[in-house]
């Protein structure tokens, strides 16, 4: 029963950091910030922009990598992995 506790403390604390890196990264760069970012230009366009068209969606593929290898990590941790 301890190691259950242990193993979805870890599984909630990873999926709430990744939740914050979303929300900021799609509603914080693309909305709240964009002004701020909107001084800045990549490849012609304002950043904030750029951020709300393109960059959160390499923000969430990075995620989807980065879930998959730290879920690994903490399956392998607690002994369920199907490896």
């Amino acid at each position: 029963m301890n190691d259950s506790k242990g193993y979805w403390a870890a599984t909630l604390s990873l999926l709430t950091r990744i939740l914050i890196v979303w929300f900021l990264a799609s509603y914080g760069a693309g909305i709240l910030f964009a002004p701020a970012l909107n001084t800045i230009h990549l490849g012609g366009y304002p950043l904030g922009f750029w951020f709300a068209q393109q960059g959160s969606i390499y923000v969430f593929l990075i995620l989807i990598y980065y879930y998959v290898k730290k879920m690994g990590e903490i399956d392998r941790a607690f002994g369920v992995s199907d490896e």
